[in-house]
């Protein structure tokens, strides 16, 4: 579990892809999505989650231009076990894990991958594993959850099925999502875990909608999205990148405040703005994000 730090590598986009799709996965990799998540759950009807296994694990062996994750099955249904036996080898850079509702099923989790790296000389917590709280239990106990000391170093929002198990209407502006979205980064601070990723953008066609939701996530504080077309990916990744004037004003602050602390001045005006330690600490936060992404960018 991340305790010192709560930055990593920027992961902005995150872009489902149907394990059962070949060409669909194909083109996935060749995007310029962070992560790519190859889904063995909600996208593959249930007669064919134990063939797509296959496929899936021929996937991870093909170039990518970002990370590559897979979605599994549930821990509490009859796919799960086969699916992580099938997957776990090297080209998998990590396991999404939906609908989290016990601490005890994610530690389960992370004790059978620890297993299956042991087994299969793959370096010992190299796998990542980010469980989605998508339902009112997994809510509930979030705290918990994050607090087991497992490999998890980030979560994730899945709305859909949040809003199906508690019976609210997902709406445009998204405003019933408010306290689930602020539960989830405030329970990843406290766990000492990165930024939390946010729920997909279902409406395919409003792209106005998407940059809406993705913004507010932003302000939320989570570090990304999860996508569901190829087409929501440049939205996310502008949205979760410092734009031109955020990267500018940051280093001037970084700037002015570096002279006034060597001057003995911990308190500074910078364009008629009130600049202290919070202030100066968030234009660091930028610019060592965007120092992250134009490296991750540079070597695509």
């Amino acid at each position: 579990m991340v305790t010192e730090s709560t930055e990593g590598q920027p992961l902005r986009s995150f872009l489902f892809a149907p394990g059962n799709h070949p060409r669909r996965v194909e083109k996935a990799l060749s995007l310029d999505a962070d992560a790519v998540i190859l889904d063995l759950e909600d996208a593959v009807a249930t007669a064919e989650k134990p063939g797509t296994r296959k496929a899936v694990a021929a996937a991870l062996q093909r170039p990518r231009r970002g990370q590559l994750y897979v979605r599994v099955n549930a821990v509490d249904t009859e796919f799960c076990y086969g699916d992580l036996v099938a997957i776990v080898q090297p080209g998998l850079d990590g396991i999404i894990l939906p609908k989290v509702e016990s601490a005890a099923g994610l530690v389960t989790i992370d004790w059978l991958l620890a297993q299956l790296e042991r087994d299969r000389n793959l370096p010992p917590g190299g796998i990542d594993l980010i469980p989605i709280i998508e339902t009112a239990r997994g809510l509930d106990r979030l705290g918990a959850i994050l607090a087991t000391g497992t490999r998890v170093s980030r979560a994730a929002f899945g709305a859909g099925d949040f809003t199906l198990d508690v019976n609210m209407m997902w709406s445009r502006g998204e405003a019933e999502l408010a306290h689930a979205r602020a539960s989830i980064v405030t329970a990843s601070r406290a766990a000492g875990i990165e930024a939390p990723l946010d729920t997909v953008w279902v409406d395919l066609t409003d792209r106005d909608g998407l940059e809406a939701s993705t913004r507010t996530a932003l302000g939320f504080g989570f570090q990304g999205k999860m996508c569901i077309h190829p087409d929501q990916i440049a939205v996310v990744n502008r949205v979760f990148t410092p734009s031109d004037e955020e990267i500018a004003f940051a280093e001037r602050v970084a700037a002015a405040f570096a002279k006034a602390e060597a001057e003995g001045s911990a308190a500074i005006q910078l364009d008629g703005k009130f600049i202290d330690y919070p202030i100066v600490y968030r234009a660091q936060r930028v610019l060592r994000r965007i120092a992250a992404i134009r490296e991750r960018e540079g070597a695509r």
